[in-house]
Parts: C-alpha cells; sequence; structure tokens
C-alpha cells in the first residue's frame, strides 16, 4: 500500500498541482491531506476545489481554522496581526458559503492503519493546532507533544513547514514540509511517502519544483494584501 500525505497548501494552486502531477507517476494508492488548503496564497478557491476533487481524507489545519473565525489576538505576534487579519478577510472573500461550511467541519486526527501499522497524523500536535514542534527538539518534547497514541507505530505532521523524518524508540515521526510555503530555503514542495508492505515500510520526503514565478505573478496581479512578503517566501523557499 502506497500513500501519499500532503499539507500547507496555503492557496498555492500551481504548486498543488505540480505535486498531484508527481504523485500520480509514484502511483499512490491513496492521498491525505493534513490541512492549511487556503489561507495566504493567491488561490484558495482552486486549491480548495483540488483537494475536495480527490475525494479523500482531509483533517483542519490551524489556517483553515483561522479562515472559518477570524485570528484571534495573541494568536499571531502583534505587529502583523493587522496585516494577517486583511489576508484571511481577503481569503474569505474568494470562498463561498459550502466552502467556509467544509473547512469548518473538518476534523483534527486521523488513525489510520494498514496491515501491522498504525498511523496518527495531525495538524501540528494531537491536541492543539498552532503549537510549534521542530525538527531541533529533543526527544523526550517530540515523545511528548507529538506521540501521545501510545498503539502507533508512524507519527506524521505538519505545521512547520520543514520536512524531516526521525526514529524514536522504534517508532518513526514524519513531517512532511509544504506543498505551497516551504520554510526550509528549497523552493521546492514538500510533501511524504509511505509504502507499507506487511512486514516492512519506507518512508521517503519528496521535492517538486513547481513554476514559483508564476505564482509570483498572481499575487501582483490580484493585489494580494501582503503580496511583497509573499513573494518574497515563495521566491526564497524562507520566511
Amino acid at each position: 500500500m502506497k500513500l501519499a500525505f500532503i499539507s500547507d497548501i496555503h492557496g498555492n494552486a500551481i504548486a498543488l498541482e505540480a505535486v498531484l502531477a508527481n504523485i500520480k507517476k509514484h502511483d499512490v494508492d491513496k492521498i491525505y491531506v493534513l490541512g492549511d488548503i487556503c489561507f495566504r496564497g493567491p488561490e484558495p478557491k482552486r486549491s480548495l476545489d483540488l483537494v475536495r476533487s480527490l475525494e479523500t481524507d482531509v483533517i483542519k489545519g490551524n489556517a483553515d481554522e483561522w479562515v472559518v473565525r477570524g485570528i484571534k489576538q495573541k494568536e499571531v505576534p502583534v505587529q502583523v496581526y493587522e496585516t494577517m487579519s486583511s489576508e484571511v478577510n481577503w481569503t474569505r472573500s474568494k470562498l463561498n458559503t459550502k466552502d467556509h461550511e467544509y473547512l469548518g467541519n473538518l476534523p483534527t486526527n486521523l488513525n489510520i492503519e494498514h496491515e501491522n501499522y498504525k498511523i496518527h497524523a495531525f495538524h501540528a500536535t494531537p491536541d492543539d493546532l498552532f503549537e510549534v514542534v521542530l525538527p531541533s527538539e529533543n526527544d523526550e518534547i517530540i515523545n511528548e507533544k507529538l506521540m501521545k497514541n501510545s498503539s502507533a507505530n508512524i507519527y506524521i505532521y505538519a505545521h512547520i513547514h520543514k520536512p524531516y523524518i526521525r526514529y524514536i524508540d522504534g517508532k518513526c515521526i514524519i513531517n512532511i514540509g509544504s506543498v505551497g510555503l516551504p520554510f526550509d530555503g528549497l523552493r521546492k514542495s514538500s510533501y511524504a511517502l509511505l509504502n507499507i508492505e506487511k512486514d516492512s515500510f519506507q518512508t521517503s520526503i519528496i521535492r517538486v519544483d513547481y513554476d514559483v514565478q508564476e505564482v509570483i505573478q498572481q499575487y501582483q496581479i490580484l493585489d494580494y494584501p501582503n503580496k511583497e512578503l509573499m513573494s518574497s517566501i515563495v521566491l526564497n523557499g524562507k520566511i
């Protein structure tokens, strides 16, 4: 069974199309989506429509929650609160009532079982859409924050836009990075492949090229509220 995990599309439909085309080449059996579909990109509606067309399991990310109910005070630094709120309002204006309902009704965790392996997937941590757990954290923090479902063999999350694979006490932890806004300095989309057989599994992080300049042009043409910063992030692959 070959599974693909994608996340943090952030309204970058061009990047999402490139990733889906790459996934198709790998003969994947199923795709899972771990949230942050629309916010901060030039094509929120088309990104959401592409995700929904997959007819697969999708969970909510923090950015999806923001689109549903707005950004609360102290959820972002005070100096960017107004700008990010204007970005949320712009994104919301591109979606219809059914889109908002879809995002609002998304679950926050996935428990998947294939062969002898149990997978626990979530956006940031099992209990919190906003908590940040970086690759540099020690084993104890990873265990405490991410490995709460002790019956799982494999833990998969997103949110930090920095992909990695790590093993602790015989269990596998995967961060799948970001389709639309990578933060690790490599301006290529990121997703994870998980190939499960009866007595083994194989993991990999896949990086995919997409037309960065076209996305930057979209930000400019559509007069996105924070277009200069977002164009810089897309261009440089980091915030």
